[in-house]
């Protein structure tokens, strides 16, 4: 009677790893043979000739964008290189803006020199419209800037001599002068606006932002302190009141 040797632990280890490792071989086979498979259905060609290529979004060119004429160099030294897309509409308007600018600058100057007399000395007043003068030349230059960034060329108009004299027999010099201020503001910001038109009409939206960003806002808060001025000294009349009115200004902006 024959019997069979019995199997050792380490046998059985030995053989059930061999099992394993054969049923991975065949397993990594298998996808093997699965990913070739798919490899094989899918095809990728590329081609040295562009015309052939297929194209599933835009291409930006830009050495081909270049050779569009509206952007080519100018090589007349007269003309500007950095103009584009500025009509002429949008540069006359702007020079037209500086003119304005000048003169409202002209006339604070001549109030400046009239409230600075020794016969008048209302100093406060004089610091007042002497900042004001200084604060509408800025303007003027900050316009003068714009036009040379965007290739316009800046063209001075003539300014008007302005009034010399604002004694005023009922309403007192301070009070006729401040009105006429804010009427020199109003009429600024309505020139602003046109301005503003003119750059939405030529479809100019970096002109529009440069007049809304330097410009509108500012205006606004001008003449809404000078409309505030006005009303003060309407309530304060002519004498005394326009005395401490005037030291109100002389000492605006002084450390607390």
């Amino acid at each position: 009677m024959m019997f069979s040797k019995p199997v050792s632990a380490s046998c059985s280890f030995s053989l059930a790893a061999k099992q394993g490792h054969a049923l991975m071989l065949t397993s990594f086979s298998s996808s093997n043979l699965n990913l070739r498979t798919k490899m094989k259905s899918f095809k990728v060609s590329a081609s040295g000739d562009a015309d052939n290529m297929v194209v599933t979004s835009l291409v930006f060119q830009p050495f081909e964008e270049v050779k569009k004429e509206d952007l080519e160099i100018p090589v007349d030294p007269q003309v500007s290189l950095a103009r584009q897309k500025y009509s002429e509409e949008c540069e006359t308007a702007i020079n037209e803006q500086i003119n304005v600018e000048y003169n409202v600058s002209y006339a604070y100057h001549a109030m400046y020199a009239y409230f600075d007399r020794d016969n008048i000395a209302l100093r406060g007043l004089a610091k007042f419209f002497k900042e004001s003068s200084e604060e509408e030349r800025e303007q003027a230059e900050k316009l003068m800037e714009y036009q040379n960034i965007r290739g316009g060329r800046v063209k001075l108009h003539s300014i008007l001599m302005p009034l010399s004299e604002f004694d005023h027999a009922e309403k007192g010099d301070a009070l006729y002068a401040m009105e006429l201020a804010l009427s020199l503001e109003k009429l600024t910001n309505e020139k602003l606006l046109s301005l503003n038109s003119v750059a939405d009409r030529m479809n100019d939206p970096q002109l529009a932002d440069f007049i809304e960003r330097e410009f509108l806002a500012a205006q606004v808060e001008t003449i809404n302190k000078i409309a505030k001025f006005v009303a003060q000294l309407r309530m304060v009349g002519k004498g005394h009141g326009v005395w401490h009115f005037d030291q109100m200004l002389l000492h605006e902006g002084d450390a607390a």
